[in-house]
């Protein structure tokens, strides 16, 4: 990979972080998601828990590999 691909690559993912962001702030929890058939996919809500699971999942990951790494378990 290149440096000016590897540049142009974060910036298009910073820029849709801010969008993201964005649309998070002003968008109800019940705001719904269509498909192209018009049919509700998800929620904010939805989304949100989502993110959730995924953070706690692999955290989780990291801390059974921390654990592996130094011997200490969770107190």
């Amino acid at each position: 990979m290149t440096g000016a691909k590897a540049a142009r690559d974060i910036d298009e993912y910073m820029w849709t972080v801010r969008r993201a962001r964005s649309i998070g702030l002003r968008a109800p929890l019940d705001y719904e998601f269509f498909n192209a058939d018009r049919q509700a996919v998800m929620t904010v809500r939805w989304v949100y828990l989502h993110m959730i699971e995924e953070y706690a999942r692999h955290n989780g990951h990291a801390d059974l590999l921390r654990e592996r790494i130094d011997g200490q378990t969770g107190r």
